[in-house]
């Protein structure tokens, strides 16, 4: 069998760059320096980093296509190359420039309601007339399709300079992205830290997000890669940390305080939420019921030093909306409605009073 350049091309433009839907040679990521001799095949892949997370899949990948498409009794030498970095343009916009201010909606322990307040938070902001971006950071436990009703959506692709970004799906005004949306609603995500992390940068970076005014990031409860991965990644203008009154989710929420403080993280804390504040029955509208302590995130708020955003009343409505897919925020006229809507432009405020005050923040680098 006689071997030519272009029939190890041709096998070439099989294999996929993960989640770009362009194959290595449209990516020009095949070096010019194919050699044959015999049946013998040697050549170059270029990659952006030599840390990029797919490099031994795509070596494989490339050798695996040539004895497919081409002959199994080929010897194939695969050689790896990064690019050479390019000089920091001074007049250039700082990344992730476009995302306007970012918000981080945390909380040290789960099931105080996080998601619920980051969707009503965002959906506030777009009601105050703010071009808001959600990112559904849970990638174990993605609940934003949900709550927007969205979970059939799947976002499709489009070339954007020359490259391939995701489409955020659009709903009540926000721009947003979840790892639900690439997984089966029914299995388990089982990824390990760094494919997850991973994952969570791609919807970051190579999403077509537009310009924001507000990126509301949903993180998952607790301290995790996650949280790391993100402040290495983004600059987060502050933190909001959502609570229930209860002591056992306080001692979680100063842990969550105390990390957004550590000195080498230093994302500013804009302010606490304290949510399930009181019970109030939907026949007793003017009953409140401390079911969870009173007051609890009031009291840490001082201790902290650090304002108090918003009450959040327990209300049977505030869940069967989120189910239902129509958060309370869409109904300024309603009391939970009202107050998110109140968080919302609290939160602005303390986002100019943090920009005013302080200098942006630094992502926390990596040695």
């Amino acid at each position: 069998m006689e071997l030519y350049p272009q029939l190890i091309i041709d096998a070439l433009r099989t294999v996929r760059y993960p989640g770009t839907g362009k194959n290595i040679v449209e990516m020009e990521m095949v070096e010019d320096d194919l050699r044959i001799s015999g049946m013998h095949v040697s050549f170059s892949l270029i990659f952006d980093k030599p840390t990029n997370p797919f490099l031994k899949s795509l070596v494989k990948a490339s050798e695996a296509a040539i004895h497919a498409f081409v002959s199994k009794d080929i010897t194939v030498e695969i050689s790896t190359k990064t690019k050479a970095p390019q000089p920091a343009d001074p007049d250039a916009e700082p990344p992730y420039a476009h995302l306007g201010n970012i918000i981080a909606v945390s909380s040290g322990k789960g099931g105080v309601g996080k998601s619920t307040v980051a969707a009503n938070l965002a959906i506030g902001l777009a009601r105050l007339g703010h071009r808001v971006g959600l990112l559904d950071c849970d990638i174990f436990g993605p609940s934003m399709p949900k709550m927007f009703q969205v979970e059939d959506a799947r976002p499709y692709s489009e070339e954007v300079d020359g490259k391939a970004l995701i489409v955020p799906i659009e709903k009540y005004g926000v721009k947003m992205l979840s790892i639900g949306f690439f997984v089966d609603p029914d299995t388990p995500t089982l990824w390990r830290g760094g494919m997850a992390c991973n994952a969570l940068k791609q919807l970051i970076g190579e999403a077509a997000w537009g310009e924001l005014d507000y990126f509301i990031l949903d993180t998952p409860p607790g301290t995790s890669d996650i949280h790391l991965t993100l402040v290495q990644t983004l600059p987060i203008t502050g933190a909001v940390i959502v609570s229930t009154p209860q002591q056992v989710a306080l001692a979680d929420a100063r842990k969550g305080i105390n990390m957004y403080r550590n000195e080498k993280v230093n994302v500013p804390i804009l302010g606490l939420v304290e949510n399930m504040s009181w019970f109030t029955p939907a026949e007793l509208p003017d009953n409140r019921y401390y079911i969870f302590g009173r007051e609890g995130v009031k009291q840490l708020a001082e201790q902290m030093q650090v304002p108090l955003l918003a009450q959040i009343p327990l209300v049977q409505s505030v869940c069967e909306s989120g189910d239902a897919g129509t958060p309370a925020a869409l109904d300024p006229a309603s009391a939970t409605g009202n107050a998110f809507l109140q968080l919302a432009a609290r939160v602005v405020t303390q986002t100019d009073k943090r920009n005013a005050e302080q200098a942006q923040t630094e992502v926390v680098q990596t040695h």
